[in-house]
């Protein structure tokens, strides 16, 4: 008895080990995540803190003698031409990444719930048909997309980046706000009309508050793509007074020298609203992926 005893209990001595070896190794992995993508950022912040000749020396000048903040001050001055440009782009690329947000959350919304709620002819074809644009390289559609641009009369212009972001951002957030629509009974909506509300009343006052996670999920995934976008805003836009931060911020880069701490401090000021979106909100996005992939 005593044998049996000591054996069971040296199992699960090793079952324990095992645990805590995986818990263990996965807490290393995940602080090797942690550095890897946030050295990227502590290497940017304390670049632009660098004047221009500690930015250059080699090797690397890891901390600098003198941080100095006026990188900052002259971006952030609309006194200087660099200051007054770098605040145009950082308007437009707000301006830009807001009406496409509002824009995909105001179509994605009843898409998805149309989706989800209601069968019609063809209802899977146009719904896969929606997710085949994903299939494909974002680059694969520049040429036709410049000349529709082009042929509408939108080239230079906002509209054109709205656009083409809603058919790059569309896709993703009608399968995600689908599977969330999914996840809610509809007999809360079949009560809502047994007491008199129409069908649009019981969207608005039961379905929506409890999909306001994955409305969130989906603006923020909206205002990222736009934010950050690059290839499509290079190609549409040619005026200084019309371009974005990710096109903007090359006007640093010139034929003879570089200004890297200016280049570090625009990209970390341009990193930052998303960053703080993201952890403001990271809640309502995690949720929205785990009730969207998991039916209940």
């Amino acid at each position: 008895m005593n044998t049996i005893a000591e054996t069971a209990s040296r199992g699960q001595a090793r079952h324990r080990m095992r645990i805590d070896g995986w818990r263990w190794g996965g807490r290393i992995f995940l602080v090797f995540m942690l550095l890897y993508t946030a050295l990227p950022m502590i290497w940017m912040l304390i670049t632009s803190i660098k004047s221009g000749f500690a930015a250059m020396q080699f090797p690397p000048q890891w901390w600098p003698d003198e941080p100095t903040l006026a990188s900052y001050q002259k971006l952030l001055d609309p006194q200087n031409s660099v200051g007054q440009d770098f605040l145009r782009f950082f308007w437009n690329s707000l301006f830009v990444s807001t009406a496409t947000t509002i824009l995909s959350v105001i179509v994605a919304v009843p898409a998805a719930y149309a989706f989800s709620r209601f069968t019609f002819p063809g209802r899977n074809f146009l719904f896969f048909a929606v997710l085949l644009r994903n299939m494909f390289p974002a680059v694969i559609f520049l040429v036709p997309l410049f000349i529709l641009m082009r042929a509408i009369g939108l080239v230079n212009t906002h509209g054109s980046l709205v656009l083409t972001y809603l058919t790059f951002g569309l896709p993703l957030a009608i399968w995600l706000l689908k599977g969330f629509y999914d996840n809610i009974p509809v007999q809360l909506e079949q009560a809502a009309r047994i007491d008199g509300a129409t069908r649009l009343q019981a969207f608005l006052l039961i379905v929506m508050p409890l999909s306001a996670p994955g409305i969130i999920a989906t603006a923020i995934y909206s205002f990222i793509g736009a934010w950050n976008e690059y290839i499509y805003a290079y190609t549409f836009l040619s005026k200084n007074d019309q371009l974005t931060l990710p096109v903007g911020i090359q006007r640093f880069f010139s034929e003879n020298t570089t200004d890297f701490p200016g280049l570090m401090a625009a990209s970390f000021m341009m990193s930052v609203p998303v960053v703080v979106l993201f952890l403001v909100l990271q809640r309502y996005f995690v949720r929205a992926l785990t009730e969207g992939a998991v039916k209940h």
